[in-house]
């Protein structure tokens, strides 16, 4: 399904804006200097550890787009391919340069399997009308990875701030956090150019594919997902799951379930972080 004309030009000057703006962090700007490495190291080591992954992990993503995705709009290609890939790559980059000059052992990325579902759902999207459903879920999924991260490194800004590293704080995390709104922006417009042209049939198996899918970014399997509880336990998130997930969510509440009147939430999300929680803290009991 072809997008009207007026939301094509709008996302063609977004990403056109995006790759003049904000090219991938020069790494001659970073400042890897930092004062207390073993402090930093018990306080948010896990978490760069954690954030390093999903962003390198960010080249496997683009192998599982091309595969669920087998004829995507220009636009998209363009923005996933010159824009969000590079940048997110050399996110992980940093932050694994980071974590390394702490004493941690370099992320464990992967980087290029592509699973079954997705060589699944790439044969199903052949068909034109079961791709645009792949699609909005594509839409949803980077909506609700860039409000996390936009969540979690504002945290993670403030923390290195409490701790007195000024450098990481202002050459790491800032940098890397500017530019996360601008991916958020352009799931966003897309969503919501696509929602406008789904069938109720197509909604109605959106609906379902992403409350059966649905899961915090990066957290694969139980291990992953009692390494983002401890993520959210560093950063504080874990003490008010609820507004977590209201903030990354309230997008997807808008286009899939505002019907459901009196719904704060999708009940799906909230449950997905926490059980996070609840796996970070039995494996701490363990």
């Amino acid at each position: 399904m072809s997008r009207p004309r007026t939301i094509e030009l709008r996302l063609e000057e977004h990403v056109d804006r995006l790759g003049a703006e904000h090219p991938p962090i020069d790494l001659d700007s970073v400042d890897f200097d930092v004062r207390s490495p073993q402090l930093l190291d018990e306080r948010f080591g896990h978490v760069l550890d954690y954030m390093a992954r999903v962003e390198l992990e960010v080249d496997r993503n683009v192998l599982e787009l091309t595969t669920m995705l087998p004829d995507p709009p220009d636009v998209d290609r363009r923005f996933y391919a010159e824009v969000w890939q590079p940048q997110e790559v050399r996110h992980g980059q940093i932050l694994d340069e980071l974590q390394v000059r702490l004493g941690r052992e370099p992320a464990v990325a992967d980087t290029a399997h592509v699973s079954v579902k997705f060589r699944v759902l790439g044969a199903l999207a052949h068909l034109s009308p079961v791709q645009d459903v792949v699609r909005m879920l594509y839409y949803l999924t980077g909506i609700a990875t860039e409000r996390s991260a936009v969540l979690a490194y504002t945290l993670l800004h403030d923390g290195v701030l409490d701790l007195g590293e000024t450098a990481i704080a202002r050459t790491v995390v800032a940098p890397i956090r500017r530019q996360e709104p601008g991916h958020f922006a352009f799931y966003t417009m897309s969503a919501r150019g696509l929602a406008e042209q789904l069938s109720a049939w197509q909604t109605w198996l959106v609906r379902r594919m992403r409350r059966s899918s649905f899961a915090p970014v990066g957290a694969n399997d139980e291990q992953q997902k009692a390494d983002f509880g401890e993520v959210m336990a560093a950063l504080g998130i874990d003490r008010d799951v609820e507004s977590f997930a209201t903030q990354i969510s309230r997008v997807e509440r808008e286009l899939l379930w505002a019907r459901d009147r009196g719904l704060r939430l999708p009940d799906h999300v909230v449950a997905a972080f926490r059980e996070a929680v609840e796996l970070a803290h039995e494996r701490r009991h363990d």
